[in-house]
């Protein structure tokens, strides 16, 4: 007998042995137990949910002589006829390959005549999105009124292209993407029922790789097992079929990136292509490495939140000591944004390339993450190496003349007698991408043209939004204006502030101060810098 394909020999042929889908075969099972059954399904989801195999069990479970608690028997005389394909009660449709208004119009000359045997005749109709226009609106009123003894169970992973007018006449199910434990349990017991040895770390990569999809998933380790037939799985040689790469690997890029190493980095870029390595693959691991970091460096509990082992536990934990959350924050993006572009692009090497060198050097970047990044390895630069005579002449006065009388910043004002605070200046820093999410045409107008201020008499950790024209009077008493850009303050730098709006010229405060973008970086650094003017926006 040919070999079957374990995400084909090990299809459920019941509701029970459906795995993350409890919401939906609960209700479907008390749908049968009460007799109260739709004349219209529609499956929606992600591949390998779940979707047909659940439509095939609702097919027999609703002609089952024999039903045991809302599912099929599978012994009777027509759950047999209906599972070795000889029953003409379901008819299935793949509608990639039958979308014309034809094949719709030949179901609706069936469904005129009874079911010779069994309750039911059922459709199911695949990939439904597939119709085209004409088909749907003759599928329209069959599904608008179909005989009691039809029902019609639409699959789709793509249920934003089906029309409204279909969707309205169709009990809606939405299957989810499954677990990762839920996976990983489905494998581990088909492996004992195969005889197969493997590593519980090796089951849950497999697993983690289906990304959601039980069939995917499967298929995976059909291909593992192939691969060493007869041999323990382990977690390596999963790796290895599957064209992935280590944690450890992921360990030495991360610290090469945060060291700048462009060299580095691609040597061992250059060491997984020379492997095997798929570069799609290795995108989406890294990506999900640094987001492992992330929440640990975040999280109160990261053992909650990390699915991995103690070991690799404490090894997060030493390298996330080793940046900060903004830093992250700008390689998961920049990587996210890479794993969009390479799916279907001809050079993903010199993808990857630009990426690394992208995250090994901030300044090719503009955005505020990649300015407090640059201000990082600035820092970091400032801790190597020692000033020299000149720089240290440099920090010293900044320090020493900081409130002296004649001492002016960036802007011609009077230096103030108090620093601002840190937050303040973080907030500057950004304030050209805080303003461009005003929603509001007029008010960020007004924004672009205010001045940000704090009081040097006190120090105090207050933003005054100064604005330098008539156009801010309407907004210096809205409510709302403030509270939309404390918002935006607070989800663009993580800073909650309390804002004062003025109008130059008509307010009490005589010492107002001005922080421009350069002496924000300045105060935070310590030395000389050169502020690059980014594109408008």
């Amino acid at each position: 007998m040919s070999y079957t394909a374990l995400y084909r020999k090990f299809r459920p042929d019941n509701f029970a042995d459906v795995k993350g889908q409890d919401h939906i075969v609960t209700t479907l099972t008390n749908q049968i137990r009460a007799n109260r059954i739709g004349h219209a399904y529609l499956f929606c989801g992600t591949r390998g949910t779940g979707k047909t195999t659940v439509a095939k069990i609702l097919a027999r479970a609703v002609n089952c002589q024999h039903p045991v608690n809302g599912s099929p028997c599978n012994e009777c005389e027509m759950c047999r006829a209906i599972l070795s394909g000889t029953s003409m009660n379901v008819i299935e449709i793949d509608a990639a390959s039958n979308n014309g208004v034809d094949n719709i119009r030949e179901i609706r000359e069936e469904v005129a005549y009874r079911p010779t045997e069994g309750n039911y005749k059922v459709y199911i109709i695949d990939e439904v999105h597939m119709l085209s226009t004409g088909a749907f609106n003759a599928l329209l009123k069959t599904l608008e009124e179909p005989p009691s003894y039809v029902i019609f169970i639409l699959a789709t992973t793509e249920a934003h292209k089906i029309p409204v007018t279909i969707l309205s006449r169709c009990q809606r199910y939405d299957f989810h993407r499954i677990s990762l434990d839920t996976i990983a349990a489905r494998l581990s017991e088909l492996l004992k029922v195969e005889g197969v040895e493997a590593e519980e770390k090796a089951v849950r990569y497999v697993a983690r790789a289906g990304d959601g999809s039980m069939r995917d998933a499967l298929s995976l380790l059909d291909q593992c097992i192939a691969f060493y037939l007869g041999q323990t799985l382990t977690y390596d040689r999963v790796l290895d079929v599957l064209g992935a790469v280590d944690t450890e690997v992921f360990s030495r890029l991360l610290r090469k990136i945060l060291a700048g190493d462009v060299t580095g980095s691609i040597r061992i870029l250059e060491e997984l292509i020379m492997g095997g390595r798929e570069l799609g693959q290795f995108v989406g691991d890294f990506t999900w490495y640094m987001r492992n970091l992330l929440l640990v460096k975040t999280s109160e509990n990261p053992e909650d939140a990390v699915d991995v082992s103690s070991e690799n536990l404490r090894l997060l934990r030493e390298e996330s000591e080793m940046t900060d959350i903004d830093t992250l924050m700008r390689y998961i993006r920049v990587f996210s944004e890479l794993s969009g572009q390479i799916r279907y692009a001809a050079q993903k090497r010199v993808l990857v390339e630009i990426a690394l060198i992208k995250l090994c050097r901030p300044a090719m970047e503009t955005n505020l993450d990649s300015l407090l990044d640059r201000v990082r390895v600035l820092e970091k630069q400032m801790e190597e190496r020692p000033a020299g005579p000149a720089v240290m002449a440099e920090i010293t006065g900044r320090r020493q003349g900081s409130g002296e009388a004649g001492l002016e910043d960036s802007s011609g004002e009077p230096a103030p007698a108090k620093a601002a605070p840190e937050d303040l200046k973080k907030i500057v820093a950004g304030w050209r991408g805080i303003v461009n999410r005003i929603s509001g045409g007029a008010f960020r107008i007004a924004l672009q043209q205010a001045v940000p201020k704090y009081n040097g008499d006190t120090g105090e950790p207050v933003l005054y939004v100064e604005f330098q024209n008539f156009r801010g009077k309407n907004y210096v008493d809205d409510p709302e204006a403030k509270a939309e850009l404390a918002d935006i303050i607070r989800e663009q730098t993580g800073k909650t502030v309390e804002i004062h709006m003025l109008v130059a010229g008509e307010h009490p405060h005589g010492n107002l101060s001005r922080i421009t973008v350069d002496q924000a970086i300045r105060e935070n650094i310590h030395m000389d810098v050169v502020i690059e003017e980014g594109p408008e926006e």
